[in-house]
Order: structure tokens, then sequence, then C-alpha cells
């Protein structure tokens, strides 16, 4: 948003130097960007008049004209009769008309501060001498009027600064609007003088049109009003709309006023879209106009006005000749219920103002800004209107922003008030009283401030406050719909203050460190462990492409969906955490790592998780993914398992894997039944992830090596799990251990776990401690039977083991296997 320093001169004093108010704004208001120098764009222009004008031989558009500039420029060459000569090729250049002239030296305004300025010099046209040029409206950066030269006052002296006469010896504030953004009474100049005012002690007074939300209209009956109904209250709290007849279109708004639009960056047009988006500039309240005979032709006879919600798939061509797809989260104006504006955000092309317009129903209302912030970004609609109307306009400033309209298109289009004002206000309010005490003041900021003190503060922003004892009794004006609480009123104290005035003190109380929770120490304690294991950990966005969740065989459809999302390519709430690790792989591989492990801890969601306090659960996960660029001996998923059995062992879990029935639970769909499993503590039977290997069409859309495999576990399952751990200490023993590994011949429908199930049951017995791992796997192609070769790892604690005593224990395991599984020992 610019902000023009001479626009606010024109409601409160500032005898501040530039660099001083801007430094003062920017502590206590807003932040500015950038300050411009206006004036040092306008410096060279001079107001001149046109004392002759004749054709030029040879020529048939160009004149050779003498300007009188009252002998301003000194550096310039004159006739005998002190005139300066000008070639000008505009059709209504004429003597006696008033100029504005670029002298030889000059830069072009058009083109100040661009990479290829237009410095203009004397120099001949056709044999005659131009000693710089007479300026159109486009050449002064003032309008895309570039038709004929601008036509000046005719009552200016000639030799008067340009910039002095229209007042553009002016300096341009560049807000930062998101600081701003609770503060719709900002986005005006008034509501931003009024501010200014207040940072500088001195008390404001809005003006009296501005403050008067009961303006009379008159009455006016040469049209019949139209009929306004607002749907629902929660779309607008208030709709006014009024018909002016005898509108010229043709108009055009008064110089200094068009300087004003155009320096804050809207281009004049006519005067009835200038009078609009002065006004909208001036007070922060958009304004709308519609062509009455087009909206009547669509009304059969009869104008009703309807502001609605939008109805899905609902055409409406826009003035940006765009045709849209309205929703229902939109809010239109509708006439015979057919859209007739995307309300708030733009007209639509069949009740355009052209220059055949001549009656005009004058909108102003306000509508809810969150629909529009979500319009906003879905239809593409980034207009100064839309930009104030989603900060949330007062609905009692609809009606003194239209009276003055009314009152200025009266006075320079001709127009005529033709009908009542016609409205609909089912948001009225009652104003809030706010009733807080001094010390509760002093205490929350850190001052000492007297209650006379406080009042003054806030009435230089126009509070109607009164002192009662220990008291203040608060009413915020109209325009201050963000101050509801106390605690508003005492940050209102506290800015205007100013913060940086507020001593500063030591706290009082004693500070100790927050123990983190049960739950963030478990997070921490897996994510080392993972490091431990050679693992690298990553941090990937919780929101991703709708491709990334169907290469990964997730349905988009199961995701929450950002329809304001910052990229494309963030758009959808992730169901799991592996799909974004898959995401990584082939780019790593791709620059020359060839064997790694990722690992993540972060959330997820799902549009089926339950709402926890009305909003979606988060669910916490680990992800891990290991991948080698070529094959190797065993395969992959047994590499991801040695990570999850590590991992296991280090937070105290006796780790089970059965296999996959169902897969149909979202975090599974990427891995590959048949070569997976699903992960189980055995103390507390809580499932906590699965493990496995990935399909091939998941492997083939990821671009995946051939060996790679991986793990999910679900977080607050491993939590709940540990609460059912049973500690136990065993002391290392003090005697070798020895190990065997046996080979066990099956049927190739026996898994690896049932092997292992057998055997742990064979060894329940044992008093020596044992531990179970894999070795091989081996099952010839087209072979019925498969090897499956185990270790089993056995140590006493009381004395040196014996190979009789060993043998044994290796013959009932045996014995157990045949008996459960039918297998062989080979």
């Amino acid at each position: 948003m610019i902000v023009s320093v001479n626009w606010l001169k024109k409601f409160t004093d500032i005898t501040l130097p530039i660099d001083e108010l801007t430094t003062l704004i920017g502590a206590r208001l807003v932040e500015i960007e950038e300050v411009v120098d206006l004036g040092a764009k306008y410096k060279d222009v001079v107001i001149a008049r046109v004392v002759e004008c004749s054709p030029l031989e040879g020529s048939d558009h160009l004149n050779v004209t003498k300007l009188d500039d009252g002998g301003a420029r000194t550096d310039v060459e004159r006739d005998e009769s002190g005139y300066v000569q000008v070639v000008c090729g505009a059709p209504n250049v004429r003597v006696g008309l008033m100029v504005a002239w670029l002298p030889p030296k000059a830069t072009v305004p058009e083109t100040y501060g661009t990479n290829d300025p237009f410095i203009l010099s004397a120099r001949k046209l056709r044999g005659a001498v131009s000693n710089g040029m007479i300026a159109s409206s486009r050449e002064l950066d003032l309008s895309e009027d570039h038709d004929g030269i601008l036509e000046l006052d005719a009552n200016t002296k000639p030799g008067t600064s340009f910039a002095e006469q229209y007042e553009l010896n002016d300096h341009l504030l560049d807000i930062e609007n998101k600081s701003l953004t609770h503060r719709p009474d900002c986005f005006g100049i008034i509501g931003f003088a009024r501010e200014v005012a207040a940072i500088q002690n001195t008390q404001f007074h809005t003006p009296e049109w501005l403050a008067d939300v009961t303006p009379d209209f008159g009455s006016h009956n040469a049209i019949e009003a139209p009929s306004i109904t607002i749907e629902n209250v929660e779309l607008s709290e208030r709709y006014q709309a009024i018909i002016l007849s005898n509108v010229s279109e043709g108009v055009k708004s008064p110089l200094g006023l068009q300087t004003y639009l155009s320096r804050v960056g809207i281009r004049p047009i006519s005067a009835v879209v200038d009078v609009t988006n002065y006004l909208m500039m001036l007070t922060g309240q958009p304004l709308h106009a519609f062509d009455y005979d087009k909206v009547m032709s669509l009304a059969d006879g009869k104008l009703n006005i309807s502001v609605r919600a939008g109805r899905e798939s609902e055409p409406l061509e826009l003035l940006d000749g765009r045709t849209i797809e309205i929703t229902s989260d939109d809010i239109v104006v509708a006439v015979n219920d057919r859209p007739i504006a995307l309300a708030g955000a733009m007209g639509g092309s069949e009740t355009e103002i052209d220059s055949s317009t001549r009656t005009i129903i004058l909108e102003s209302a306000t509508f809810n800004l969150y629909n529009l912030r979500s319009t906003q970004m879905r239809h593409g609609v980034f207009s100064e209107a839309v930009t104030r109307f989603t900060k949330g306009q007062a609905a009692q400033q609809t009606a003194p922003v239209l009276a003055e309209a009314v009152r200025m298109l009266t006075q320079m289009t001709g127009a005529s008030v033709a009908s009542p004002v016609a409205e609909s206000y089912p948001g009225k309010k009652e104003p809030e009283k706010i009733t807080i005490s001094t010390s509760y003041v002093n205490a929350v900021l850190g001052t000492d401030l007297q209650a006379d003190q406080m009042l003054r503060i806030l009435k230089n922003v126009e509070f109607d406050v009164s002192i009662d004892g220990d008291s203040l009794e608060v009413i915020p004006p109209y325009w201050r719909a963000d101050v509801h609480i106390k605690e508003d009123v005492i940050e209102e104290i506290g800015r205007l203050y100013g913060f940086d005035s507020i001593r500063f003190t030591l706290p009082r109380r004693d500070f100790s460190a927050v123990s983190p929770v049960e739950f963030d120490r478990l997070r921490s304690h897996i994510r080392q462990i993972l490091i431990r294991s050679g693992a690298n950990e990553v941090l990937t966005y919780n929101f991703v492409h709708g491709d990334v969740l169907r290469r990964a065989d997730q349905a988009p459809e199961a995701s929450y969906r950002l329809t304001n999302s910052i990229s494309p390519e963030l758009q959808y709430y992730r169901q799991s955490i592996t799909p974004s690790l898959l995401g990584l792989v082939h780019g790593n591989i791709k620059a020359g790592f060839d064997e790694f492990s990722l690992f993540e801890l972060n959330k997820t969601h799902l549009k089926t998780a339950p709402l926890v306090d009305g909003v979606p659960a988060e669910m916490h996960r680990v992800g891990f993914v290991y991948a080698r660029k070529t094959p190797q001996d065993g395969a992959p998923y047994y590499r991801a398992k040695r990570i999850l059995e590590y991992l296991g062992e280090q937070l105290g879990l006796q780790l089970e894997y059965r296999p996959l029935a169902d897969t149909s639970l979202t975090f599974m769909k990427p891995f590959e039944q048949r070569r997976s499993a699903r992960i189980v503590d055995v103390q507390s039977n809580q499932s906590i992830g699965i493990v496995g290997e990935y399909k091939k069409s998941v492997a083939r859309n990821f671009k995946l090596p051939e060996y790679v495999a991986g793990f999910e576990l679900l977080t607050e399952a491993i939590s709940l799990a540990l609460e059912h751990r049973a500690l136990q200490y065993t002391p290392i023993s003090r005697f070798p251990s020895t190990n065997r590994d046996i080979c066990f011949q099956v049927d190739q429908t026996i898994s690896y776990q049932q092997v292992i199930d057998s055997v742990k049951a064979a060894l329940f017995e044992t008093p020596l401690e044992t531990d179970i791992s894999a070795v091989d796997i081996y099952q010839p192609e087209g072979a019925a039977t498969r090897n499956i070769t185990i270790r089993v790892k056995f140590t006493s604690h009381d004395h040196t083991l014996q190979s009789e005593e060993v043998n044994r224990i290796v013959e009932s395991i045996a014995a157990a296997v045949r008996r459960d599984v039918n297998g062989l020992v080979v």
C-alpha cells in the first residue's frame, strides 16, 4: 500500500522531517519498506501558456508553438519577446492553453526511475528547433491518456512549478500490508492520518461527513428504489444502493484528484470511476457502480438485488473479460437471481459502465472477509477493493461514504439523485463498552500512567472515554472493529504511548527450565538411536503434491487439501511419511550416494482421523528407508529389519513380525504385502507399524533402485507399548557364549516367523540365556521347499558351557521344528 504524505497533511499537521516521521511510524504503527521522493520526479516540469501556435511547414500534424514560462528557466533559448519555441504534434494545442512544459535537460516523468530514462534536449524537428516538449497526461505518468497534451487550470500563473501547483512535492510511503491486516481503518488515508496524529501526540478530528453515520440523502422518487435482500448475515452485514441519473460518463475528474490517485498507484479513468476509487483510498470503503439500464434489462421490470452465496459451477463473466465458475464459498450480487458481480472482488461485464451510461446504481456494502480471502486466491483477483474488504470494513461506514460519493458525483458530473437509498442492514450492532482499571493497565504495561494520560491517549484516536474513579469507560469508534476486550485497549495505550518509552524492569519471579514431556523424550531417544545406527535424519514438508500420494498408491481424496497453498507442490497434507522419504531416494542415488539410510520423525494427517478439540488430529510417525544402488546377497527387507531390531533392543521392546492380513491402512499402501510384515510388541501385543519392501509400481513411480526397503512406525503406539514394558536387569555373564547355526528345510508355505515361533517354544524351559537371529533364507527357483538358516546364541551365567549340553538343546529345537512345521535339519 502506498501512502502520500501530502494527502495525510490534509487531515493532520505534520511538522517532522520525513526521516523522523518514518522512524516514528515504523516504531508505533507499521513497517515502512521504502520512502519515495516524488518531488524529484516532477522538479523540472514548468507550467507555461501557449502564446503562439502555427502549423509547421511540410508537416500535416506538427505545430510550432511559443510558450510563456514567466522566465522560469534561464538556460533555454528565447526569441525577442522572451518566449520559448516548442514543436508539438498534439491535436488540442492552441493559443491561450496552459500546459505542462518539460524543458531541455528534464527527464520525462513516465520514464523516471527506469533503466532507460528519457532526458530531453533542444533539437530540430523538420528544421524547427524544439526546446523540450509539451507533455500529455501519460508522459507525466498521471494516467493512460495520450490523445493530446494535458490542459491545466487557465488561472495558473506561467512559470509556476507543476509540482508545487499540484502538490507533487510529496513523499510516498510504501507500507508493508501484512503489518496492518487487523486494522481496516488504516487502509484509508483518513484512518492512517488519525494514527499519525496520535503518534505525534496530537488530537485528531474525523471529517464531519465521515463521522455522520446517518446522513440525509434527501427525498427523491424519480426512479423506484431497488429492494435489497441479504440471504445470510454471515455473508454481508449491510448493503446500500442508490440510483443517480443524468450521469456524464465522459467527464474527467479534477486534475488535483487525478494526481492523488496516480501517486498511490491508481490510474484515473473517468469522474465516476475516479470518485469511487478516491473515496476507497480515502476511507478504506470500496464502492461499485452498475449501469442501471443494463441491470434493468436483467430484472424483468422489478429491480430486486440480492446478496447470496454462489452456486457450484455458476458462470460469471468479469470486467477483465474472464469467465469464472462460482463456488458456494463465493458471495455474489444477483438481480432476478442472476449474478451480476463477484461481491467485493469484481463486477460483471454485463452491467459494466461505458460511454453510453447515463444512469447508475451506486453500491456501498460490506462482505465477509473470510469468504473474500478464499475468493481472492481461488479466482486470482488482487484489486485494491478486495484487499480492503479482506481486512473487514465497518458496516457503519457504508452510509457516510455513499453520501460523500453522491455529493462529489453530483458536483463533478451534473448527476441527479433519482431514488431513495435502498438498504438491508441485518448486522447492526450496538457499540461495545469496555471497563478497565488504570492499575490493571499499568500492571500489564509496566507503566505508571495516570488516568487523564490514558484518557488523552485514547481520545487522540477518537475513542469515547470517561473516568470513573480508578476505572476507564471506553467505547471504541465504529471504525475500530478490532477492539473488543480489555487487552485490546491496553495494547492501544501502550502502542501510542510508545513501547520504547516504557521503562525496562527485570522480572521479579524465578525462572526454571521446563522438563520435556515423556513423549518428546521418547522421540528424541528414537532419533538418537537411528542416528547411531548410521541413518541420516531429514525434514520434509508435511504438505505434498497430489502426484506424490498417487505414486505411493494413496488416494488424494483422503487428504486435507489447501485451497490457497503457497505452491502447487504443497497442496495436500500427507497421509504417511514414507512417500516423502521415497521421493528423496532417486535424487541421492543420482548425486553419487550408492548406499544410505534416511529417517524422519514428523506428523501425518487423515480425513478419517477423529477430531480433537474440534480440529483434525495429527499423528506422529517414524519413517525409515534403506537404499542401495546395486543389489547384494540377501533381501533388502532384512537390512531394514536389522535397523528395526536394533531400535527395539535399545528401547527395550521385544518385537515380533506377523503377516499382513490387511493392507487397507493408508500408511501400509506403498508396501508389498508378500514381502512385508506387521510389527508387534510381544509384551503389550501392541501393533506399532510395518516393515518391508515396496510395491513394484511404487518403486517404478519413484525411480527406486532394486535394493530398497524401509519401515514406518506409529510413535504413539510405541509410547503405549513402553508403558507395558517389564523392566528386568540381567548382568553380563562372566562365562563365554557359544553360537550354533541350524538350517531347516521346510515347505515353501512355511514362513520364517513360524519356524522362529517353534524354536522359541523349544527354548522356553532352558535355563540358558538365548538369542535368535536370521542367517539366510534360500529357495531354488521352482523348488517346493526352502532352507531357513538361523543362529542361536547360548549364554550361561553360572558355568562354562559344554558341547554335550548345547547339543541336547539343539536336538530339542530340531524335534520341535519337525513336530510343529515338519522341518528337517539339513
